[in-house]
């Protein structure tokens, strides 16, 4: 079958038929549950948990989790077809999907312990409930290691006790939410369980856990109708079955998940340009100024030919790190490329796009105006593009 909605890296695949077909089968979706309300979320600063439970029905929260524990026994790959095909229509509700499986619910999946997985796995591959990780930190900022929340051991209890706050943590605030995963340091206390002082581990806490609260949520520039909330930690008394694999490893676990998030957020971003690309073509070719169609003009042109040219490279690196990411594979470098290159053109390509549309872009009406307001957390989310060069320039082997 001839393919349209898969990147050639992927039309080789043999499941390149059933790709295309689930790829446009979440564009169906999109178009016909998810544009014409889109705008009407937007205002109202939250999207209806039925979409949770239609996309969990969808199968789409299980996509990326073995048929062993209930999910689709699919990889990022698939995620991020899905992830692409919803940021078309509204990054809101595609960074719902992205945060509450590559955050929320494969770090329990990957590093959580059969009583943790059995305990949240069902109900959130189904979309009954919804996960969210708690990294960010009021100072800590894009230093993913300054993690000021502390773990101290409860010897009589048999417990850690967590204190501290975390910040823009998207997820933390449906009525569904059934999990917080969050990092936190360790002092003195953990050598009982051979971890040092200072180093960090990853705890998941069920929601209604005494002690812990999620705060108002944030008046935002964009991404107004995904859920986005401060949480506050205060003496969380956590089971010892609620540790993320072994004391001390959530610094590496944390990576890993960062790494796969921001290949998440690359697919995002090609959602972004290829809704600008497209609304940016059918304006130009009906659109008409001193007798003729816009596009034939070369400002007007031009701007549209980048924009295509930077959709297909995007593509190419966000598929190919996925592909490597499912392989098993070192994807430092790639998930990073990806996610500096796809974010920094997707802003380029609302600007594009609201420069072509003129005054129908800058209306609240145009969804490009929307995407105008949201994509700009795309260089800053999952780790800012500067940090992108960072962590490129140590892969290169030219920085500390």
């Amino acid at each position: 079958m001839e393919t349209t909605f898969l990147p050639p890296a992927l039309t080789h695949r043999p499941d390149a038929a059933e790709l295309e077909a689930f790829a446009q089968s979440v564009d169906r979706f999109g178009r016909t549950e998810v544009l014409g309300n889109a705008r009407r979320w937007d205002a109202d600063r939250a999207l209806p948990e039925t979409l949770i439970t239609t996309m969990g029905e969808m199968g789409l929260f299980g996509l990326s989790f073995p048929a062993s524990v209930g999910g689709a026994g699919a990889g990022l790959v698939e995620l991020c077809l899905a992830i692409e095909q919803l940021a078309k229509y509204d990054q809101s509700v595609a960074i719902t999907l992205s945060a509450g499986v590559g955050l929320g619910s494969l770090p329990i999946m990957r590093f959580g312990n059969e009583t943790l997985r059995e305990e949240f796995l069902p109900d959130l591959l189904t979309g009954q409930s919804i996960a969210a990780f708690g990294l960010t930190e009021p100072d800590g900022g894009s230093d993913a290691g300054a993690t000021t929340t502390r773990a101290r051991w409860d010897a009589t209890a048999d417990r850690w006790v967590l204190t501290g706050e975390k910040a823009f943590i998207t997820n933390s605030g449906w009525t569904r939410t059934s999990v917080i995963t969050v990092t936190a340091r360790h002092d003195a206390s953990g050598h009982v369980h051979g971890v040092s002082d200072g180093e960090i581990s990853a705890f998941s806490i069920p929601t209604g856990t005494p002690g812990l609260s999620v705060g108002a949520s944030y008046d935002k520039l964009g991404w107004h109708a995904s859920d986005t909330h401060p949480v506050y930690l205060d003496n969380v008394a956590v089971p010892t079955t609620h540790l993320l694999g072994t004391p001390g490893a959530g610094f590496k676990q944390m990576l890993r998940t960062l790494d796969e998030g921001r290949i998440a957020i690359s697919a995002l971003a090609c959602g972004v340009i290829a809704a600008c690309l497209d609304a940016a073509i059918q304006h130009a070719q009906t659109r008409h100024a001193f007798g003729q169609p816009i596009g034939s003009f070369q400002g007007v042109s031009f701007g549209i030919s980048d924009m295509a040219t930077d959709l297909a490279a995007a593509r190419a690196l966000t598929y190919q790190a996925a592909l490597e990411a499912d392989a098993g594979r070192e994807i430092r470098q790639s998930a990073s490329m990806a996610k500096l290159f796809s974010s920094e053109r997707a802003v380029d390509a609302t600007r594009t796009a609201t420069q072509v549309l003129g005054g129908l872009g800058f209306l609240e009406d145009s969804p490009i105006a929307r995407h105008y307001r949201d994509s700009k957390i795309l260089e800053i989310g999952e780790g800012t593009s500067e940090i992108q060069r960072v962590v490129i320039a140590r892969t290169l082997g030219i920085t500390g």
